[in-house]
């Protein structure tokens, strides 16, 4: 039986007879490769002209729309956004953006947890154009609403008698067909 020593020292052997057959198969290779570019005329700037550019994955978040690096916009080379909300008990944040973790996402006044920001007592007071200003966004939601509505049964309308049109128009030359059928068999 073979010891260990010997085993590996035939690996060894082994992976170098390996590298000496990769070695001759790319001289061969890369020689036919040469071969061809001259009995072409071509070039190795010809080859770059040719191929198409490598695409990696694409950037995430912020970092990856034109002109954007990490620094300019404040953010981590990983492409995360900074936390704006913090949890005071455990330290947990979050950016503000994607799926709301539990620990905010039942929260009726998300300031609360804003991180570097007064809590309750600034966030509690609003200005009265402040108000306004949120009572003129919630009526104008309503009509945007309501618009979109109206449209959407407009266009259900307006499919509705385009098909009886069609339905009509089919049935005519339908009744066309039968009277020249009628007349043919007379």
């Amino acid at each position: 039986m073979a010891t260990l020593k010997q085993i590996q020292s035939r690996i060894e052997k082994l992976q170098a007879q390996a590298e000496n057959l990769i070695a001759k198969r790319s001289t061969v290779v890369i020689g036919e490769i040469r071969a061809m570019l001259e009995q072409h005329g071509l070039t190795t700037a010809d080859l770059d002209a040719h191929m198409p550019k490598k695409r990696g994955p694409k950037p995430k978040g912020a970092a990856g729309y034109a002109g954007a690096t990490a620094k300019t916009k404040g953010l981590k080379a990983t492409g995360k956004l900074p936390p704006k909300y913090m949890h005071p008990e455990t330290g947990a944040t979050w950016s503000g953006h994607a799926r709301p973790p539990a620990w905010i996402k039942d929260a009726k006044d998300r300031s609360v947890f804003l991180i570097g920001k007064p809590a309750a007592g600034a966030a509690a007071v609003k200005p009265a154009a402040a108000k306004k200003t949120a009572a003129a966004k919630k009526a104008g939601g309503a009509k945007r609403t309501v618009a979109r509505k109206a449209a959407a049964k407009k266009a259900v309308a307006a499919k509705k008698t385009a098909a009886k049109a069609g339905k009509a128009i089919k049935s005519a030359k339908a009744a066309k067909t039968a009277s020249r059928a009628k007349r043919a068999a007379a």
